[in-house]
């Protein structure tokens, strides 16, 4: 199969329906899309609404990029090759209503060639979390049942590893591995063996993209008309901070993004538009404030599965 084609064509069209469900659960504000281009090589599409009924900001972004591994790249990326592709749809919703969660997905595949152009690596990436402002137990669940049902089709140890997987990626270091939200599914380097080809490879990446409207859609639904007050969105905000301390500090896309030259303007779209740093900010007890922060300082099993145990997932004989 010509992966890299296949792959752009599916990512184009993920886009596209994702893009019209978040339009329909709006039901107000719609996409506009800018297509740029990065002078090394490729570009992409970035769409991005704002001031709807329910989003505040968001985008769903592709890029299909491709140019010379840098000495940069090697040194920051770890890295080896002549030359490298990436193409992947990213997204970041953030909502108005403080009881409407922030979500964050992206899908992407990477090759690396050599100097006759001959393919020398390749691998998936990917995975969706969400972040509440208030917890909402039931929601956290759907959300993690639907991206479970997507996985165990490859594998019922995937699950449970690429949860861990996001439960410490998905965490402010400095803040004593604070979690920015409640998790999801996370991974990395995912490469083709001998009994788990590339094909399948590309299925289970389809499956986790596919996934994202049934995973979100129905918690905006059963949260958009909550009245919420000032004070519920002045938490949004201290919350949010979190989250540009995450994007700026720690994320790998955005760190990959700048080190590459990328397009500043798509990369930083994942930044909500108001956002507050007060000085140790520390919710009333027993709020429902309270009941977030605490949620979010220790990764939870939502499904009744231990995904903290060490799980060892070997890609071939699955």
């Amino acid at each position: 199969m010509n992966v890299k084609q296949e792959w752009i064509t599916y990512i184009e069209d993920l886009q596209n329906k994702i893009c019209t469900a978040l339009e329909q659960a709006d039901a107000g504000a719609t996409f506009i899309e800018d297509r740029w281009e990065r002078a090394e090589g490729g570009g992409g599409k970035t769409r991005v609404i704002t001031n709807g009924h329910v989003f505040e900001k968001g985008g769903v972004n592709t890029s299909m990029v491709y140019g010379v591994v840098t000495d940069l790249m090697r040194q920051q990326l770890k890295i080896e090759g002549v030359n490298w592709f990436a193409c992947g749809l990213s997204l970041v919703m953030h909502p108005a209503n403080p009881f409407v969660p922030t979500t964050h997905a992206n899908w992407r595949y990477f090759e690396l060639y050599d100097a006759e152009n001959n393919i020398t690596d390749q691998w998936f990436g990917g995975g969706a979390d969400l972040t509440p402002y208030y917890l909402f137990e039931e929601d956290a669940v759907h959300f993690h049942q639907v991206l479970k049902n997507a996985q165990d089709p490859f594998g019922e140890a995937l699950y449970p590893t690429h949860k861990k997987c996001c439960d410490q990626y998905f965490a402010n270091h400095h803040r004593n591995e604070e979690m920015r939200g409640i998790g999801g599914v996370f991974y990395d380097h995912l490469r083709p063996t001998e009994n788990f080809d590339i094909g399948k490879l590309f299925n289970f990446q389809q499956a986790n993209g596919d996934s994202f409207v049934e995973a979100y859609i129905p918690i905006i639904e059963k949260r958009k008309h909550t009245v919420y007050s000032d004070d519920n969105k002045y938490w949004q905000e201290i919350r949010r901070g979190r989250y540009v301390e995450f994007n700026l500090l720690h994320d790998r896309g955005t760190i990959f993004g700048l080190k590459t030259n990328g397009r500043t303007e798509s990369i930083l779209m994942s930044l909500p538009p108001t956002v507050r740093f007060d000085y140790n900010y520390q919710p009333v007890a027993g709020s429902g404030e309270e009941k977030l922060l605490d949620a979010c300082l220790h990764p939870k099993d939502w499904l009744g599965i231990d995904a903290n145990d060490e799980v060892n997932v070997e890609w071939a004989g699955r």
